[in-house]
């Protein structure tokens, strides 16, 4: 009885992937026990999978990080393998109370034997071809024992059978009583064991074949391998050949590119350089005939004197007549120097180093996010963004934010008096003037409430009258800047503007994509359309009228330059990219040096 419980406990601690006792053995999920090393070589064979699946029941157990030493120890089943390994194995032929050690075991008899016993055993002839094992090397663990398999509901039974359709082992008894209906297949064990071991050899040896395939395979990646390295090898030979020729290239083009720039900026700087000379030698002769015609010290007294002094006198009034500096042509002159710059090739010709091209904005951000609502230059140059979450941020042409004037008011509109006066318009409708020190004027309007108007927008002509349009009212109303109600009102003929411009004697209105040019009596003179962009529209230091279009859905604007008649005249910026914002609302304006400024509602773009 004591070595059937033997055999029954040996079976519990072998691993069922390895068939060798439990080392280090790690409980899944599912509670069965595996080897720690069967484990990680199961889970080797699912890549980098982090589940593992049983391969009794199929269950399947997280391994956190692919790390098998993390999962659960069975303690209780190690402690057993210990307490097993420290026992002695009695011999299993002796009938005494006192069995003696033993020293040898027989993988064919299924028992242990004493030196006595085995001795006995080893001169029986029909044991002679056993297969024995000495019990140091089954201590050692350097060869395994073949269990021989006990029933666990007969436990004097050896399980000698082995049913196909269970997929388990049974003892004969249970074989009759369990496994002899219909769908039960019973076969011996020894049949059931030679044929199982002859399919384990038939995929080794299909194993080894495959093996063998992918040693080949291997052995082709590393030839590839190896030609990929020589590939390699040359590629850089010639880069390196390539570089060098490209820098000797690009070297050359490099002084062609410089030479064109200081060619077109020289060429600027020449004719500024004679502009400046032309008006130095007028100050010069202008300075030197009114030093002496106006010398009070000397009087002429002698006709030959007088003569002079007329003749002098008639030549300064010729050199007042001439008219006053013209500032166009310096302006157009020095537009073509300040528009030069270098564009780098990046993702086309990187070879061909870049080109010269037209200027690129200056990106400034606005103080506050989403905040513009109007611009317009103001009288010492500068730029001033109303801002309809409060106040108005002034910005000089080269970019820098100088102050911010009116923190408290809400600006829908912003323009300026002939006397520097600022006239603002609030969310509310409301007019409201203010000195250059942004003292609050006592100076009452009567527009319309933004309920009855609706969204407005302002701008100041040049007669000082402030022209104010209204989207829901569909009008614009005109006020002096003494104050009061609107001396005239403009209707609107079937359209709703959203932005108004001052431009001479006409008005520039922006709705959605299209532009209208018209009179101060309402009547569209030109118009321009397009039904897939947003326009607003500046007027130029030249008087000509600038047209921002603005493709909202990719965020790019350009810009083009139109006569008095909304001819095109020439393109200024072609697909500028500027960053996305939120809301569809833009403005133009162009500062006194010549800078176009174009402000979406979070950013302020200079272009040169």
């Amino acid at each position: 009885m004591a070595d059937t419980l033997k055999n029954v406990i040996a079976q519990s601690l072998e691993c069922p992937v390895c068939l060798n006792t439990f080392t280090d053995p790690k409980i899944l999920s599912c509670s069965h026990t595996y080897c720690k090393a069967c484990l990680d070589n199961l889970l080797e064979c699912h890549g980098h999978d982090q589940m593992l699946r049983c391969p009794v029941c199929r269950a399947e157990t997280q391994v956190p990080n692919q790390e098998v030493n993390k999962l659960p120890a069975n303690l209780a089943l190690k402690s057993l393998i210990e307490d097993m390994n420290n026992q002695y194995q009695f011999c299993s032929n002796c009938n005494s109370e006192d069995r003696p050690q033993a020293v040898v075991y027989c993988q064919d008899c299924g028992r242990y034997f004493c030196i006595t016993c085995h001795n006995k055993h080893s001169q029986w002839p029909v044991f002679i071809s056993h297969e024995i094992l000495a019990m140091s090397e089954i201590v050692s663990g350097k060869v395994s024992v073949r269990r021989y398999r006990k029933c666990r509901k007969h436990p004097k039974e050896d399980e000698e059978w082995f049913c196909s359709d269970c997929r388990r082992f049974a003892c004969f008894k249970c074989v009759v009583m369990e496994h002899t209906n219909e769908g039960h297949r019973a076969i011996e064990a020894a049949v059931y064991e030679s044929s199982h071991v002859k399919s384990i050899e038939d995929l080794k040896s299909k194993a080894d074949k495959k093996r063998s395939c992918f040693r080949k395979y291997v052995d082709f990646i590393d030839e590839q391998k190896d030609h990929v390295g020589n590939v390699q090898k040359q590629c850089t030979d010639d880069i390196n050949k390539a570089f060098e020729e490209s820098v000797r290239q690009l070297t050359k083009k490099k002084e062609i590119l410089i030479g064109e720039v200081k060619c077109m900026t020289e060429g600027v700087e020449k004719e500024l350089d004679e502009m400046k000379k032309s008006a130095q030698e007028h100050i010069t002769h202008l300075t030197t005939i009114a030093d002496v015609v106006t010398n009070k010290t000397k009087i002429p007294l002698d006709m030959d004197a007088l003569a002079a002094h007329d003749t002098l006198y008639q030549d300064l009034q010729e050199a007042l007549k001439q008219e006053d500096p013209d500032y166009k042509q310096p302006r157009k002159s020095s537009k073509k120097g300040k528009s030069v710059r270098f564009k780098r090739n990046v993702g086309v010709d990187e070879k061909a180093l870049g080109k010269i091209v037209n200027a690129i904005a200056k990106n400034i951000a606005l103080p506050t996010k989403d905040s513009m609502a109007a611009m317009v230059s103001t009288p010492d140059g500068r730029m001033a963004v109303g801002c309809w979450t409060g106040g108005v941020e002034i910005f000089s042409a080269d970019g820098q934010h100088h102050q911010k004037v009116l923190k408290d008011i809400n600006i829908c509109g912003v323009g300026f008096l002939s006397d520097d006066r600022t006239v603002i318009l609030d969310g509310s409708n409301r007019i409201t003037l203010y000195t250059l020190e942004q003292t609050k004027l006592n100076v009452m309007f009567e527009t319309l409430s933004h309920d009855e108007g609706g969204y407005s927008s302002l701008t100041v002509v040049g007669d000082d009258q402030i022209y104010v349009s209204y989207r829901i009212a569909e009008k614009i109303q005109v006020f002096s800047p003494a104050g009061g109600k609107a001396i005239r009102e403009i209707p609107y003929d079937g359209y709703m503007p959203e932005q108004i411009t001052n431009y001479n004697d006409y008005l520039i209105t922006a709705s959605g994509g299209t532009l209208r040019l018209i009179d101060k009596k309402g009547v569209v003179k030109y118009q321009l359309t397009t039904s897939e962009y947003y326009r607003t529209a500046a007027v130029s230091q030249d008087n000509t009228i600038l047209i921002a279009t603005v493709k909202h859905d990719v965020c790019l604007v350009s810009i083009d330059e139109y006569t008095d008649k909304l001819k095109h005249v020439q393109n200024l910026v072609i697909d500028y990219k500027f960053e996305k914002n939120e809301r569809g609302w833009y403005t133009l304006q162009q500062y006194r040096s010549g800078e176009i400024a174009f402000c979406t509602p979070d950013r302020l773009y200079i272009f040169h």
